[in-house]
Formats: C-alpha cells, structure tokens, sequence
C-alpha cells in the first residue's frame, strides 16, 4: 500500500495509536499498528506489543541439538552457555511497540540524508567486517580461512556483497551507535511533530524485551519462534540453505537448512509475508540479520532489566543471520559485540517505542 493511499488509515491509526499511549504504556496493544512518516515517502511500521511474560534462555536439549547434526553449531565452544543453564521466567512490566521488520537500507539512508549523520564505519579510521570475495572455502584440513575480513571503505552504502543493494534490504554495516542514533533521531523528529507523548521514546529493545518480542507471546521454550522443528521454518525465515552465493556454484558450507531460502545473503525485510511473522506480527526474528539491541553482553546470561557495564560495553545482537547455520539462529541465541563502534555486514537492527531506557554510555 502507498503512502498516499493510506493516508486516511495512518491518519486514523494514529490518532488510536497517541490516545492508547496517553492512556500509558502498560495498555495491552498487541492489536495496533503505526506507520510513523520518516519524510520523502519513506515509512516505518510498528507493531503493538503488551505486557507479559516469557522463558529466557534455552534448555540442554536444545544446546545439544543447536550443536548436533542438524543445528550445526560448532561444539564444544562457550557460545550456548551464554544462554543460561535453564529458561528463567522474565517479565517485560510494560507495553511497548517494535518494528515490523529490521529498519530498512531505504530507512536508514532517509535519516542520514535529514540529519547529515556519518556512521562509524565511514569515519576517519573506520571500517566494518564483510565478505571477502577471494574466500573459496575454509580449508579446514590445512589452514581455516573465513569468508570475512575487517574493510576500510565499505559501509552500510555498501557492504560488499557483491551485487546491488535495494532499500528493501535490512541495513547492515551499522553499529551500536549508529543504531541508538537513528533512534534519538527519530524521537526527536516525532516530538517536534508532536506525535510523539512526553515519557516515552524511541530506541533500541533491551534484550528482555527482544525475546519476548521474538517468542511472539509463547510461554514455552521453544528452539524458534514457531516451535522446535526446522523444517517448519521453510519459508519463513533468511537463513543458510541450498543457495547459491553470488557468480558461484557454491552453498555456503557447513550445516544448511535443506531446502532453498532463495537468498545465499540477505533477503528484503518481510518478505516471507504472513507466513514469516510472529504471533506478534513481527517478520525475520530468525535469522536475516543479528539484531544489536540495548543492553551489554553478560556471559552468564540475559537480564530482565536493560543491563550497563561502566568499562569494556559489548553490545548484545539477537537472532542469528543468513549465514548461520540454523543453531545459531534460534530464540535464545545471543551474543557480544566487539564494542560499541563495531559493525559487520551481517548486523543490523530494529526498534523500539517505549519507557526509556537509558544507558551509561
């Protein structure tokens, strides 16, 4: 649907949506949506999401299938225990919306050309992790070589991907800190449009909040959002299957999803439909990109509240990507970033519209 032809139901759902938030954001809105007008007919879509409770975290059975024949995640590593030895009973106090999908490449090139903003990666210095186009497998009987390396001069406008980039792709490439920037930026856009009620804010989800989002209000653990077998994620989620990369003749290696996803790297935000959105409503939780949320990386596991560190901040990411193997893009999957200016072309990240937040940094 256009902008133009919706114009009478944005007008209308946001009315519905700034009476719900006055009321305060512990009204239940799982049934709202809002098309928030970025300007230059650009658009973002939330997602109304209540109050509630979730498990966080994985059991040993799923650790041990995430590492097993079928989840191909590489054994023997620390990484599942960063998902705690046991769900753990987490409640999020407050309603809060999220963005449908991941923000946008388009999105995000609307914020940078309103506020100016230069990323981290194309600062003087920066780089960001990509795809090495050289890379024709691991090697692993004589030397382990990887498909990705740190670049100077690539970025979100181009992440090296080897072909061109549409404004329907989730924006990569991005950091911590250029995630929490478009977020200011967007709350200080719709509070000066006057769309935006005092108290609340845009930002980045913590990680509580992530997850539950992510479960799309099941209370069970469960290995993705839709249960615990892989094969009922076809066609629903970005992951790596049975495609090929880009001018080759190759899969990416290792475990893949056994059937074709139709992308070897990205794929456009939503574009499973129906089948690949939550209970929530919510597209690409799994897999497409890792998700940078709120909170720094605790090893021992998430927290309910956002979670700061005074030195040495790892941000968290959620979710896996379209290069992990399938155990690595399950529900309670989370990892630590390098720092806060880190970015990588299989990051992106997604917002959020709530309570603030605030971290140390």
């Amino acid at each position: 649907m256009t902008p133009t032809s919706s114009s009478i139901r944005i007008g209308l759902a946001g009315l519905l949506f700034c009476a719900a938030l006055t009321a305060g954001p512990s009204l239940a809105a799982a049934d709202k949506t809002r098309l928030v007008d970025l300007g230059g007919g650009v658009t973002l879509e939330l997602v109304g999401i209540p109050a509630g409770e979730f498990m966080m975290g994985s059991t040993p059975a799923e650790k041990a299938w995430a590492t097993g024949i079928e989840g191909g995640a590489q054994p023997g590593t620390s990484r599942e225990s960063f998902e705690g030895e046991q769900p753990r009973l987490m409640r999020v106090k407050d309603a809060f919306w999220m963005g449908r999908t991941e923000v946008s490449v388009g999105q995000f090139r609307r914020f940078v050309e309103e506020a100016g903003y230069v990323s981290d990666a194309e600062k003087p210095g920066g780089h960001t992790q990509c795809f090495y186009p050289e890379w024709d497998g691991y090697h692993l009987t004589t030397k382990a070589v990887h498909p990705w390396k740190p670049m100077a001069g690539k970025s979100w406008r181009d992440p090296n991907f080897g072909f061109p980039l549409r404004d329907s792709y989730p924006v990569v490439c991005v950091s911590w800190n250029d995630g929490r920037a478009f977020c200011e930026w967007l709350t200080k856009k719709e509070r000066e449009a006057g769309r935006l009620p005092k108290g609340l804010e845009y930002r980045l989800p913590t990680e509580a909040e992530w997850e539950y989002a992510c479960r799309g209000g099941s209370k069970e653990s469960t290995y993705f959002w839709w249960g615990n077998e892989l094969g009922d994620g076809e066609g629903r989620f970005n992951i790596s299957a049975v495609d090929f990369l880009p001018g080759r003749n190759r899969i990416w290696p290792l475990a893949n999803a056994p059937w074709s996803d139709g992308f070897a790297f990205v794929s456009p935000v939503d574009h499973y439909g129906e089948k690949g959105r939550n209970g929530f409503g919510l597209a690409d939780m799994c897999g497409g990109v890792w998700e940078v949320v709120l909170d720094h990386f605790d090893p021992k596991g998430g927290h309910e509240e956002a979670h700061f560190v005074a030195t040495n901040p790892q941000p968290v990411c959620r979710g896996g990507n379209y290069f992990d193997v399938p155990g690595n893009a399950r529900c309670a999957v989370r990892l630590g970033l390098q720092g806060p200016i880190y970015s990588d072309s299989r990051d992106g990240f997604r917002v959020c519209l709530g309570t603030p937040r605030g971290s140390k940094l």
